[in-house]
C-alpha cells in the first residue's frame, strides 16, 4: 500500500483554510497513488494555540469539520488521518486524531495519552489508553500522537496487537530533532513495523518545528523523508518485506515477559532503586 505524509505549515485557528488544505493535499496524494494521507498533530487548528482557543475550536468526533473531512475522503477515494482538538462527551478537551477510510467512515479515533509539558497540560486532558489496531486495505494500523512514540511501551503494545504500521501525527519542535533522527527509526526496528511520523513545519508563536517527517521501514531505513519546509512525501509499504524482516529479526519472539514484570509496577521499581 502506498501512503503519503503532508508536512504542513502552522495556521493557528484557521479551521476552514486547513480543511481546504486537507482537500488539496489529499487530491495530490491520490493522484500519486496513495491510499492514505497522514497529516500532523492538531492539523485542523494549529498546535500552540492556548487553552482558550483549543476549547473554542474543539469539536466532537462527529462534528462539522470531521463531516467535511469524511466527504473529502469519500470524494477523492483516499483514507485520511489528521489531528484536532476533540470535545469529549464529558466536556473535556483532548488532543485527538481521527482515521477516516476512503468511503468516509471513521475507522479509529485516538486521544493522546502522554501530555508534553505545560503546553499540552494547559490545553488537554490525557487519553485513557492505547488505540486499538484497525485494518485498512490489508494493513493493520495503530495510532499514536507525538510524545507518545517517545515511550517504548506504547509502540510495543501496538506491535503485540500485530500492527504493520504505526502512524504518528506530531508537532515536534526544536531542539528535539533527535526524536525524528534516532528514536523513530529505533521504534521501527525494535518492533519490526513500518512507522510513519508526520510533523508540522515553520513557526507557530514561540515554537519552531523541526520538519523531518518520515516513513521508516522495519530495518530502520528511511523510505521517505522530508526536509524542514512544506512537503508531501510518499512511500510504499511492502508486507512481504515486513514478513521477511520479522523472520530475520525475531525481537518479539525472543522476548521474556516474566523478566519485565517489574515494569508494570512502578512502586516496586522505585523501591528497588531506593534500596540500591
Amino acid at each position: 500500500m502506498r501512503i503519503s505524509i503532508y508536512q504542513g505549515p502552522a495556521e493557528a485557528g484557521t479551521v476552514a483554510r486547513n480543511l481546504d488544505r486537507l482537500e488539496g493535499q489529499a487530491t495530490k496524494a491520490a493522484s500519486l497513488g496513495a491510499r492514505l494521507l497522514i497529516c500532523p498533530e492538531m492539523f485542523l487548528t494549529g498546535y500552540n494555540i492556548g487553552a482558550a482557543t483549543a476549547a473554542r475550536l474543539a469539536e466532537a468526533s462527529e462534528g462539522r469539520s470531521l463531516a467535511r473531512a469524511a466527504r473529502i475522503a469519500r470524494d477523492l477515494g483516499i483514507a485520511l488521518l489528521f489531528g484536532y482538538p476533540e470535545r469529549g462527551s464529558n466536556g473535556a478537551i483532548y488532543n485527538a486524531v481521527s482515521l477516516i477510510d476512503r468511503f468516509g467512515a471513521t475507522l479509529a479515533s485516538y486521544r493522546k495519552c502522554h501530555l508534553f509539558g505545560e503546553l499540552d497540560r494547559a490545553m488537554f486532558c490525557a487519553g485513557s489508553g492505547p488505540s486499538e489496531a484497525v485494518e485498512l486495505e490489508g494493513v493493520r494500523i495503530g495510532l499514536l500522537i507525538c510524545y507518545d512514540v517517545e515511550f517504548p511501551e506504547t509502540v510495543r503494545l501496538l506491535s503485540l496487537q500485530g500492527v504493520d504500521l504505526v502512524a504518528v501525527p506530531t508537532a515536534l519542535m526544536e531542539p528535539f530533532e533527535v526524536v525524528a533522527r534516532t528514536l523513530v527509526p529505533a521504534r521501527a526496528v525494535e518492533n519490526q513495523i513500518y512507522l510513519a511520523y508526520a510533523n508540522r513545519c515553520g513557526r507557530e508563536a514561540d515554537l519552531r518545528y523541526c520538519g523531518s517527517s518520515c516513513v521508516v521501514g522495519p530495518e530502520g531505513a528511511w523510505l521517505a523523508r522530508a526536509g524542514r519546509g512544506e512537503e508531501l512525501i510518499v512511500a510504499d509499504l511492502d508486507l512481504e518485506r515486513l514478513r521477511a524482516s520479522r523472520a530475520h529479526n525475531t525481537y518479539l519472539g525472543d522476548r521474556r515477559p516474566k523478566l519485565y514484570a517489574p515494569l508494570a509496577d512502578a512502586a516496586r521499581v522505585q523501591s528497588r532503586g531506593t534500596a540500591t
